[in-house]
């Protein structure tokens, strides 16, 4: 399996609130309607919150970049599998159509994507 993990900061015009609301409310169904064209085996979104309790580990670790405000993560077969989506209009098309969303509550240029093979050390 091959995970992508997108790390997120809202768009400077939104809330957090609001973002966080966009997210769960009008781009996860627009993922959930493409993941059998994008060959999307598993869609995990992780809010971020604060809580007080919580701050010492968070203080202990803190770099200099703030906090992204989620990261989602997306699972996959294989590289082939997702580079084979690309090579279809309907892949191609959905693509497209998830970026676009994407640019309507995602700070793009200040988020980060990656590409994971996971090691399961506890499940």
């Amino acid at each position: 399996m091959i995970k992508i993990i997108f790390c997120l900061r809202r768009r400077p015009s939104l809330s957090f609130t609001e973002f966080q609301s966009y997210w769960r409310d009008r781009h996860a169904p627009l993922v959930a309607q493409r993941a059998p064209i994008l060959g999307i085996r598993r869609y995990v979104q992780n809010s971020m919150f604060e809580n007080t309790a919580l701050q010492p580990a968070i203080a202990a670790r803190k770099g200099e970049v703030p906090p992204y405000d989620g990261v989602a993560e997306l699972w996959f077969d294989s590289v082939e599998a997702i580079q084979a989506v690309g090579n279809t209009p309907e892949g191609r098309k959905a693509g497209r159509e998830l970026l676009e969303d994407e640019r309507r509550f995602i700070d793009l240029p200040r988020s980060q994507l990656f590409y994971y093979q996971e090691n399961a050390v506890l499940s």
